[in-house]
């Protein structure tokens, strides 16, 4: 869009200097006395050469060229120049939680059984069940097995109900594995173990639970970490004015205990994958700018509906082919740091087309003359070409200061 500017800017601004071109040549012509012709060929051709718009035209492509360049060392991919300029508009950063705040690989911490039933033929069961889904809670309910030297058997029918939970067939039973939400619609009260979840819930704990052959038979709990950034992240936005929200289709509970640790008052828990678009949009609804950051296939419409997405580079291809950013490294203070170089470029670009602006306003009158009836004082041609080489020049090199950005916040890159 600051591109567009520049055109739009230019597109008055070459006409403008025809016209001002055109009118030193009448001057000169009929005001220069005998030397008129030679004084009015001088002065045009000095003013048409001293107003060519290169560094107008230079301001912005060098200036996103180094900035997205310099991004690229600090591990963070611009998809184009539009998300560049976007991201340092944002005054919401909306945040996924499992795989964005955390680190995507939880751990299964607690198995509570609703009868007496043998533990090691439950997680079995569940385990089995799990085996077919890529998300990261499924994963750790797997690896929980096999490190306990569980041997599970292949399921059938598997199939993932997003934002609930998974439901598949082993050995000839049906295994449903999910949220509370999921345990509602099959119509399973779950009351018996909410003490227990909310508890694990209040620790930071994911609950989920277990139905076979529509019976409730556990309650499971996973952990997973805080990436060791991730607050430090937060309070810098926080501290820049930004505000921070967790948009995450996580337990209520759990979720506020990760905002609890973060400082993030603003949570909207429980959203299924598809109004997390929708969240996007109230956020929005206020006319404010949304830069969400998500990494997985369920962060998609998200990443889509934001101003600019921002992805997670440790997630999905889906969710990096979404997104207007890609953190390679995939540790959130790559927000604030992207954010800062958005900025920093931005501010670039205003300076350059400034420069450039400027140094026409101020050059065009000595090129037409105005300083020889008063002063003597008369712009040769050689001399405004190598202005104008000059402007381009000044224009390039102050683009290429951009390389010296340093991150705000450190321990993201290679850099």
């Amino acid at each position: 869009p600051i591109q567009g500017l520049a055109d739009r800017v230019v597109a008055v601004f070459v006409p403008a200097v025809l016209v001002v071109a055109a009118l030193t040549f009448l001057t000169w012509l009929i005001l220069g006395g005998p030397q008129g012709l030679s004084h009015a060929l001088v002065n045009t051709v000095a003013v048409l050469i001293i107003a060519c718009p290169c560094a107008m035209g230079l301001a912005t492509p060098t200036s996103v060229m180094v900035g997205t360049g310099r991004a690229a060392s600090l591990g963070i991919l611009f998809r184009s120049g539009a998300a560049l300029e976007a991201l340092h508009r944002a005054d919401v950063i909306a945040l996924d939680k499992t795989g964005t705040l955390t680190l995507g690989r939880p751990e299964l911490t607690d198995l509570i059984l609703t009868g007496p039933q043998d533990r090691a033929a439950t997680l079995t069961l569940i385990a089995a069940a799990e085996r077919g889904s890529e998300h990261p809670v499924a994963q750790a309910i797997v690896n929980a097995a096999r490190a306990d030297g569980l041997t599970l058997p292949d399921a059938q029918d598997f199939r993932a109900l997003p934002g609930e939970g998974i439901e598949a067939t082993v050995d000839g039973r049906r295994v449903q594995v999910g949220s509370d939400r999921l345990m509602t619609r099959l119509g399973l009260d779950v009351t018996a173990l909410q003490a227990h979840t909310d508890a694990l819930a209040d620790l930071g704990r994911t609950p989920l639970y277990a139905a076979v052959d529509g019976h409730l038979i556990a309650a499971l709990a996973v952990a997973d970490p805080i990436k060791p950034g991730s607050l430090e992240a937060v309070q810098f936005m926080q501290a820049s004015g930004q505000q921070v929200v967790i948009v995450t289709g996580d337990h209520a509970r759990t979720a506020q205990a990760v905002a609890r640790q973060l400082g993030i008052t603003d949570v909207r828990a429980e959203v299924h994958p598809a109004q997390k678009s929708a969240a996007v949009r109230e956020l929005q609804a206020s006319g404010r700018r949304v830069a969400f950051v998500g990494d997985g296939i369920n962060d998609a419409p998200a990443l889509a509906q934001a101003d600019v997405g921002v992805a997670i580079g440790t997630g999905t291809d889906v969710a990096a082919e979404t997104a207007g950013v890609i953190l390679m490294s995939g540790d959130l203070r790559g927000v604030p740091n992207a954010v800062a170089l958005s900025r920093a470029t931005l501010n670039n670009i205003r300076g350059n087309l400034f420069w450039a602006f400027a140094y026409n306003v101020l050059l065009i009158p000595v090129a037409a003359g105005v300083l020889e009836p008063a002063f003597g004082l008369r712009l040769n041609p050689v001399l405004a070409a190598a202005a104008m080489g000059l402007s381009s020049v000044f224009v390039l090199s102050n683009a290429l200061r951009l390389r010296g950005f340093r991150p705000p916040l450190s321990g993201t890159s290679n850099d």
